[in-house]
Order: C-alpha cells, then structure tokens, then sequence
C-alpha cells in the first residue's frame, strides 16, 4: 500500500467516526428532550450540544496519530496522539498495542513495553497481534515462565507463522528444558518442512542433548537439501567436530573452503577448530586468511591479535604468521590509530627499529596529527642514540601541540641530558601552565628539583661542570636550597610522589647532621618505601639515613635487604653497606664490598681513598676520615 491510498483509508475512518458520532449526538439529544418554552425549544434546535462517546474521541486521536506516525514519520507527535488516546479512553486497545511496539524498539524501556502490552492483551485475549506483543516483552524480561503458556496459545492462534516454533523452543531452552524446545521444533519440520534457521537451531540442541547421530543426520538432511549453500557443508563440519570425527570434521570445513574460500564463518569455525585440535599451523594459516578479508571486523581482528600477542612465548614462536595478520591489517585499515600502532609496535617487539621508525615517520603526516606517533619517533631516535634527530623532532611535536605539558618534559630532558641545566628548569616552568592536575604539577616541581641539584653536583665537581658548555650561574648552597624548595612544592601538591620523597630525602641527609633534619628526611623515605615496596633505591636511602642517624645495626638489615632486591648492579649499594659494616669495626667485610663496588664502576680515587684508611682506624666514618685526610692535604 503507497502512502496516498493509506491517506485515504485514514481519512475514511476519520470520516466514519465523524458520522457515526454525529448519530450518536442525534440520538442523545432525543433522549434528552424535555418540555420547555418555545424560546428553549429553538434555541436547543438551532445549537444543538453534541455528545461523543468517549470511545470514539479515543479513535479519533488514535487515527490521527498514526497519520503521524505513517505518513510524516513523526513519532514523538504519534506516541502523543497514543497518550491523548488512552487520556480520554485508558482501555483503548490500539493505542496500547502501538505503545507497546514503539517501547519495544528502545533499549532499556522492556518493563514499559511490557506493561502497554499486558493492558492491550487483558482488552482482547484473542488478538494474536496482542498475544505476540505480550508474550515478546515477557521475554525480553525473563519472565519465561509467563510467556510459555501464550506461546502455546500462539501456536493455536498463529499455526502458520514459524517464529512463533522457534521462540516456544527458545523459551523451553531457556527453561533448561532441551528435549521439549526439540519436540516444538520436530513439530515445525512437519508443518513447513526443513527450514534453515529451524533445523541449525534444533542441530545445536541436539548437540547440547548428547544426541550426536540424530544432530548429524539434521545437518546431513539441510546439505542434502541445498548442497551449494556453503553454510550447510558448514554446519555439517561443525556437527562433526562437535562428535568428535576429526577426519570427516576437517575434510568436510576443506570442503567448505573450496567451495568458497572467502567464506568468513568457515574460515573462523575451521580456525576454531584447528584451535582446538591444537593445529597452530592450521590456526594461523585461517587467521591469516580471514585478516585479509573486509568482510572479517576489524575490532575482531584487533582483539584477536591482542589475545595471541599477549603470550611472548607464543609471540616469539610465530612472529612472522603474526607478522602476516599484522601487515593484513595494515594494508586493509592503514588509517586506523589502533592498526598503526599495533603494527609499528610488532615491528619493535621484532628487533626491527629502523622499519618501525619509517613506520610511524610515515604517519606523521596523518590529518590529524598524532602526538603518540611523534613520541614513537622521538623514542626510537632516542635508543638509536640520534641526539640531533630526537631534538628535531621534539621541536617539530611542541610546534603543533603547542599546549601538551609531556612534550615540555622531553624537551627539558633533552636539555638536562645536554649540560643546559638552566634551560631544562625554564622549561619545565613552560610546561607548568599547560598541567592540568595538581599530580603533574608536582612532578614537575620534582623535575625541577633534580635540575637545580644536578647543578649543585656540577658545581661541586670543579672543572667538571664546564665540559658541557653550559655554565651554572648559581653557587652550590643557592642552588641547594632552590632545589629544597622545588620539592617542598611538589610534595604540597602531590604528597605521594615517590621519586620526590626519596630524593629529598637522599640529599637532605646528604647534606646535613641536624638530627631533627635526618628524622624529616627518614619520614619521607619511610613513606616511599611503603608506596613502592621492594624498590632497593628507596630501601638503601632509609639504610643511609639511619646509618647517619647512628643506627648502625638498623641501617645493615636494611642494606642487606637492598642487596638482595637489587636488580640495577648499581654500585652505590654495596659502596655504602661497605661504608656501614666499616662504621660497625667490620673492616674484612667492608673492604670486601668495596672491592665490589669498585667492580661495578664506582669512583676508583673515592674506593682508592677508603682502602688506604689504617687499619687501626676504629669506631670511626668513612665521611669524616676522607675530610680530615683532604684538610691535611690542603693544609700541606
């Protein structure tokens, strides 16, 4: 039916009701005559008050809604017209029925569908459009138990609609009562004959049911019935694995694939099988397959490549089959964020950083433009040790992200590592105003920080401090005390900021012997260590500071600890478990660890200078020695 003859049918019923109450006005005006004057009796005759059945006003605005509805695809003006329907007759059947059907199609409104569609149903338990209607919201709310009775009722109401079979039998599925949802569909076979979807769904139930000889003859008789349709031969393979014949599965999903080689269901139920025959061999090469065709989703495609890529054992075994899916992807969806990553980062995981730098250089150019892409290439020309390069292209990233504090952060690294310490602090002031948490907002006061005690390093270190090029225009207490201050302010605002709290406190016990100064700096190295526990950087600067707190034995059980976490080979460590075994008159031991840290690259003039202490030196710092042994030397 077009839309000009459903007009017109509107406007009969329109016109119907209209003359149907016009009768009805007549007719309530006779009855309600009575004697009065002459003036009364014209006055009734020429204005007559009519009176229209609340049954037929609900009709009214229930047609009009659906010339809504129909003809100008209005549905907000429609559901109206349903409201103002049930306004003037709250029984009105149609307006119900549409109510439900419209709720029906909205996610999340199947109470609402289902409370229309039980007041329509209550109206005329006869209607199969009413029953269906209330028997699908039943389902859609679980209400399986419900919904079964007027599903057998369909069936007496509705014999010729085969729907109706399969959601009976999905009904007794979900009732966990297998045997009767077949019966249904047994019954639906001898009614209409084999029907796809009918006998794929009777065949699942069969297989569930243990009953593997009637579920491959079901799937025999559909390919018996079309034996060109590719999904038959299919499901007969499937069936097949399902019973545990290999041979007669594999051969007939081989079969499939020759039919239609692009099949993307039999690629990913022969993929699923070989799977499960742990046929890796067989697996990937349907994966590799099914990853060159468009038809395959590129979210399952991903996902798929995510899950395979996450055993690195798994990975480094098959790399180039991953390899192959991975370059598939890139190929068919070389647009894709995802796809450029996953493929760029395959290349790395696989040695080949040049390959994956032109990677993701190529991508550079992407409209719009990627900062991850950016920091790949930075990242890479940072491992390739290309300073030049890795600063080129920080440059080129701050240009067009102007206002992303990261980019500030590489930018000042690249200057801390440089020498140009004085820069990296502006810098790192530059990035300040584009912090939007107060979190990275103290990590850059934390940077900030290490910066102006690299400089104290460099001062102290004399001639040392020019081979940069970049000279420090502070002294060392100045600052010291500019760093102190960075770190106050990041620890204000981020108080758990653990690379901060151990810094501080490190240098604050470097530089003091005030006992209330060493408690502060204790407390802020207790505090790292509770939030990064196993961390033996932390660990050895609370041994540190007990060792300068006098807590000699304290300060070995925790050293000793940070030995035996170490996984860096720094040879600070064992360079200061020597210091504190010295301290507590252990001077075999201490020199043994000091050797030690000697082989690991500490200062050879610092260990040179602690094994030259007399060796009836005791109850004595290593510290204090070395400076008395440098005011000897200054004084001569």
């Amino acid at each position: 039916m077009n839309i000009k003859h459903l007009y017109r049918s509107l406007m009969l019923c329109v016109i119907v009701a209209t003359i149907l109450s016009g009768f009805v006005a007549k007719a309530a005006i006779r009855t309600g005559e009575r004697v009065t004057n002459r003036v009364e009796e014209d006055t009734v005759s020429t204005k007559p008050r009519l009176i229209i059945p609340d049954s037929l006003r609900a009709a009214y605005r229930y047609t009009d809604a659906l010339k809504q509805a129909t003809i100008h695809k209005d549905t907000a003006a429609a559901r109206k017209g349903y409201m103002e329907a049930l306004e003037v007759d709250s029984l009105y059947a149609p307006a119900l029925y549409q109510l439900a059907i419209n709720e029906l199609r909205e996610p999340g409104h199947e109470a609402q569908a289902m409370h229309y569609a039980r007041r329509a149903y209550e109206q005329d338990t006869m209607s199969k459009w009413y029953t269906d209607t209330y028997a699908r919201s039943l389902v859609l709310n679980n209400r399986y138990d419900d919904a079964l009775p007027l599903y057998r009722r369909l069936l007496k109401l509705d014999k010729n609609n085969p729907d109706n079979y399969r959601i009976l039998a999905m009904v007794y599925q979900q009732r966990r009562q297998p045997y009767s949802a077949i019966a249904i569909l047994d019954s639906a076979d001898m009614r209409f004959g084999k029907m796809p979807y009918l006998s794929n769904m009777k065949r699942h139930l069969l297989i569930t049911t243990g009953q593997m000889d009637r579920a491959i003859e079901e799937a025999q008789e559909s390919v018996d019935a079309a034996p060109y349709e590719v999904e038959n031969v299919v499901s007969l393979a499937e069936t097949y694995a399902a019973a545990k014949k290999d041979s007669l599965a594999r051969a007939t999903f081989e079969q499939a694939l020759k039919m239609d080689s692009t099949n993307v269901q039999a690629l990913g139920l022969y993929a699923d099988y070989c799977s499960q025959q742990r046929d890796t061999k067989g697996y990937l090469g349907a994966l590799r397959r099914l990853y060159a065709l468009d038809d395959f989703p590129l979210e399952r495609k991903i996902q798929l490549f995510e899950n395979l890529t996450k055993d690195r054992k798994f990975y480094g075994q098959n790399y180039f089959a991953l390899g192959a899916m991975a370059s598939a992807m890139a190929l068919h969806h070389p647009n894709d964020k995802r796809v450029v990553d996953i493929y760029g980062d395959h290349l790395l995981a696989g040695g080949d950083t040049e390959g994956a730098l032109a990677h993701f250089k190529l991508h550079l150019k992407d409209e719009p433009p990627q900062m991850d892409y950016y920091m790949a290439v930075i990242d890479i020309e940072d491992y390739l040790a290309r300073p030049d390069s890795v600063d080129m292209y920080v440059q080129r990233a701050v240009k067009i992200f102007p206002d992303d504090p990261v980019l500030y952060i590489r930018k000042a690294n690249r200057q801390y590592v440089k020498g140009d310490l004085h820069g990296a602090v502006a810098t790192f002031a530059e990035a300040q105003q584009f912090a939007q948490t107060d979190s990275l907002r103290g990590e850059l006061w934390g940077y900030t920080g290490d910066a102006y005690h690299a400089m104290v390093e460099r001062i102290r270190a004399g001639e040392k401090a020019d081979t940069t090029g970049y000279k420090i225009r502070f002294s060392d207490k100045k600052a010291l005390k500019l760093c102190f201050e960075a770190y106050e302010k990041a620890l204000a605002l981020y108080a758990d900021n653990v690379m901060v709290l151990n810094n501080y406190a490190y240098f604050m016990s470097e530089e003091t012997d005030d006992a209330e100064l060493l408690e502060k700096a204790m407390k802020m190295s207790a505090r790292a260590i509770h939030l990064e526990k196993g961390n033996a950087t932390y660990i050895d600067t609370f041994a540190w500071i007990l060792y300068k707190l006098d807590r000699l034995e304290q300060a070995r059980t925790h050293m000793r600890q940070a030995l035996s976490l170490d996984t860096t080979k720094s040879a600070e460590l064992p360079l200061h478990y020597g210091d504190i075994l010295f301290a507590l008159n252990e001077r075999f031991m201490a020199e043994t660890y000091w050797k030690r840290a000697l082989e690991m690259g500490a200062d050879k003039e610092a260990i040179e200078k602690r094994l030259a202490i007399p060796k009836d030196v005791k109850d004595a710092r290593v510290e204090d020695l070395i400076v008395e042994d440098n005011k000897k030397k200054k004084e001569k």
